[in-house]
């Protein structure tokens, strides 16, 4: 770990509460225009969206798409599904826009500022880029450089996408760690020859969570939180 020079996250999950801000902004929308709806209900099946459609610009089915727009897809199909009548097109804007707003969980902003003080510290995430910048403004995220899968056009687990990263940095991969709540981010990572620190979120997915409630590997770094994890890289 003495040769890690920067730490990249994971954002959403790792950094900010994509679940709780959502569910919680929607509720507030809902009640403001009189729409009763399952909004946690709906709020997991966007996130269950997330995958597949990423996985289809993968897997080469669908031109390269960000993921603002990824997301405003699903909602669309997802409004419909859940009998959700009387939506313009400026409120399925507004609502996708509720993604580059999460709140962050209480120890990312002072774990990142204490990281900040030793290594570079920033995001890799599928995110874009126009959506990382409005998401470190309103949870005052203190990154150093945004990676966005629109720089790369690929999301993760492609190697593009780590590797990439890495080059920008002009740092061996060796010399870069990951941080992630998510097993399979790191184990990527680690194929690609980042170092790995594992942060668990065991309420990410709320009461129906069933995995990456703790390490699954012997990762470089397993911590309690952003903050533990500075304390155990020295920062």
């Amino acid at each position: 770990m003495t040769e890690v020079r920067a730490v990249l996250f994971d954002v959403f999950g790792t950094v900010v509460d994509w679940r709780a801000s959502l569910i919680a902004d929607l509720q507030r929308f809902g009640e403001g225009r009189g729409i009763a709806a399952d909004w946690p209900a709906l709020v997991d099946a966007w996130r269950g969206a997330y995958r597949p459609s990423m996985d289809r610009v993968r897997k080469g089915e669908q031109a390269w798409t960000a993921l603002d727009d990824l997301h405003r897809a699903s909602l669309v199909e997802l409004v419909a599904r859940f009998g959700i009548a009387g939506l313009s097109e400026a409120d399925i804007d507004r609502i996708t826009d509720l993604w580059h707003r999460l709140r962050p969980w209480p120890d990312s902003v002072p774990g990142l500022t204490r990281l900040k003080r030793r290594f570079i510290v920033g995001s890799l995430s599928n995110g874009n880029v126009a959506l990382q910048v409005d998401l470190a403004k309103s949870a005052g995220l203190p990154w150093d450089v945004i990676f966005a899968s629109d720089h790369f056009r690929h999301f993760k687990p492609d190697a593009e996408t780590y590797l990439g990263a890495c080059a920008l940095l002009r740092l061996p991969p060796a010399r870069v760690m990951l941080a992630a709540a998510h097993n399979d981010d790191l184990r990527a990572a680690r194929s690609f020859g980042l170092a790995t620190g594992f942060i668990p979120r065991p309420d990410e997915y709320g009461p129906h969570q069933r995995r990456d409630t703790a390490a699954e590997e012997a990762w470089d770094v397993v911590a309690t939180s952003i903050e533990d994890l500075a304390a155990r890289l020295g920062a």
